[in-house]
């Protein structure tokens, strides 16, 4: 067991959790034909599964599969191949997966600079690729015969030309530093507020606004590859609407499942490794009771380092909070002055 640090938030498994969760995992496949299966944890390889899952049923597919990089995921060991045998990899996934899918399904696939070839190469042959995400990884080991890598890709995949895609809902609140206005002196294409003034932009490929689940983050866990809430979020919610199936074959420790149960759509994943499946289950749990997601607030995506700014937002719309200004010189009784540090 490992000694972890008094304000370290990452979340494990007790032997009590272990054997209460265990009984959750779907660990049989025969009945899935008759009965689907939803808001639900496989235990198993995926290839196992999918010919018992039923043919079009998946409105969104978030694919998250190992990398072309040897690395250890709790006993289960992906090894580095050549590109050639990684495509293959990809072909024979895609083809697998690919009758579970609608026909105004969207799929996305996550990949990191030296897969993505690969990941077009394969993806090509099956779907129609529209767009590629790039997103800075902020995290990493520093190079000293290469440029340090840190960043990722995501590669937006559809079926057909009919498929669900609203930029609205996946808006970035970036603060504005030199702000435009009209010549009535409202302000133009950005907001106003007592905690600052914001710009709410159009979401584009290049996303830096993400954060890597880290220590003191309450979504944190030992999987070695784990993709924050937030980014999740995202596809979600540009991709799919309340109540569609979102489907992942390579679901980790659970982070596509538990942004889906978040935001209110039906859910399933499939993981190999029972430890992981086990830290899903704990943290569908956890989502019982808070529906939060960091960076998501106020129906926007706010940039990375903000929270004290959502809190000053929350505060005030609940009367909570008034900001000193030259335009605020009375307060309410239950309102309050809070100093920030700043």
């Amino acid at each position: 067991m490992k000694l972890r640090a008094p304000r370290n938030r990452t979340i494990t498994l007790s032997d009590n959790d272990r054997d209460r969760l265990s009984e959750k995992l779907v660990r049989r496949y025969d009945s899935f034909r008759t009965d689907r299966p939803v808001d639900r944890t496989i235990l198993g390889d995926y290839k196992d599964v999918v010919p018992y899952l039923p043919q079009k049923f998946v409105d969104l597919m978030i694919l998250d599969p190992p990398y072309n990089l040897t690395k250890d995921f709790n006993g289960n060991r992906f090894a580095r191949r050549s590109a050639d045998e990684y495509t293959k990899f990809l072909r024979e996934s895609f083809s697998s997966l690919k009758p579970l899918l609608k026909d105004t399904a969207t799929v996305y696939i996550c990949g990191d600079w030296l897969s993505s070839f690969s990941i077009f190469a394969a993806a090509s042959d099956f779907f129609i690729v529209r767009n590629r995400i790039t997103w800075e990884r902020e995290k990493g080991r520093g190079a000293i015969r290469n440029w340090k890598n840190s960043s990722e890709d995501i590669w937006f995949c559809t079926v057909s030309n009919a498929f669900t895609f609203d930029a609205n809902n996946v808006r970035l609140r970036r603060k504005v530093i030199a702000p435009y206005r009209l010549q009535d002196g409202t302000p133009k294409d950005w907001l106003e507020t007592e905690s600052g003034n914001f710009r709410n932009t159009a979401p584009s490929n290049l996303w830096t606004d993400l954060t890597i689940p880290f220590w003191s983050m309450p979504e944190n866990t030992d999987h070695p590859t784990q993709k924050s809430e937030k980014l999740i979020a995202k596809l979600i919610l540009a991709s799919s609407k309340p109540g569609d199936f979102v489907f992942d074959p390579f679901l980790g420790s659970g982070t596509t499942s538990v942004a889906a149960k978040k935001l209110g759509r039906c859910f399933l994943g499939v993981e190999i490794n029972e430890e992981y499946c086990l830290l899903a289950e704990k943290r569908l749990e956890m989502a019982e009771k808070d529906r939060t997601i960091q960076g998501y607030n106020d129906g926007v995506f706010w940039e990375r380092n903000t929270l004290v700014d959502q809190i000053k937002k929350d505060l005030m719309a609940n009367g909570h909070l008034r900001i000193r200004s030259p335009k605020l010189k009375r307060k309410t009784p239950d309102q309050k002055q809070i100093n920030f540090g700043f």
